[in-house]
């Protein structure tokens, strides 16, 4: 059956059966196959996108996509199909995402994703740029440094951070405040101190 026709292989698929007029189905279909996997896929989520809102919203725009699809028709491996699904969503939106977490780079890789290379001076730039940042950190008072790390790089709330720290959260904001300040005058220059100057 080699000669078989396309329209005839794909009618075979998945029950080949057209879901646009039969909703009652379509939703008993959906709540039956797809729901059940739905810890699985906010597992699947939690490892490539950062904060929880993000991941319900995710899961939702998969929902959306396979209800769409399944209504064409239904899927012949629901689980592998779901799984396709917010795996090529989960890429077009780093694709769209002009700042990417660090931790996503590995899962990034992982997946296969071909990834936009730098070019050579904006990759000189980048260094250039980590290394200020590095410098300007160093120099903050060690638990002003801590806080700021906590906060920006790790993404801890304050409590997190007084936790974290064994201090009160109204001493984590006075440590936040004082860092972004040196930060500040580091990067920008104190313009109290530059009125004296030429």
């Amino acid at each position: 059956m080699a000669d078989t026709p396309e329209l005839e292989r794909e009618g075979s698929r998945g029950g080949g059966q057209s879901m646009a007029d039969n909703a009652p189905d379509l939703h008993a279909w959906f709540v039956r196959e797809v729901l059940p996997l739905e810890p699985a896929l906010t597992k699947f989520l939690q490892r490539y996108r950062r904060n929880q809102s993000d991941v319900a919203d995710v899961l939702q725009d998969i929902y959306l996509r396979v209800y769409h699809a399944a209504r064409e028709q239904l899927p012949e491996a629901t689980r592998s199909f779901v799984f396709v699904t917010a795996y090529n969503l989960l890429i077009d939106r780093v694709r769209r995402e002009k700042v990417i977490p660090l931790e996503i780079v590995e899962s990034i890789e992982a997946m296969g994703v071909a990834a936009e290379v730098p070019g050579v001076e904006e990759s000189v730039i980048a260094r250039e740029e980590l290394r200020r940042v590095q410098a300007a950190l160093d120099c903050l008072p060690p638990r002003s440094r801590e806080a700021i790390v906590l906060r920006q790089i790790d993404g801890l709330s304050r409590r997190e951070i007084a936790a974290r720290m064994g201090i009160s959260e109204q001493t984590v904001k006075w440590h936040l405040n004082a860092g972004v300040r040196a930060l500040a005058d580091i990067f920008y220059g104190n313009p109290e101190s530059q009125k004296g100057k030429p």
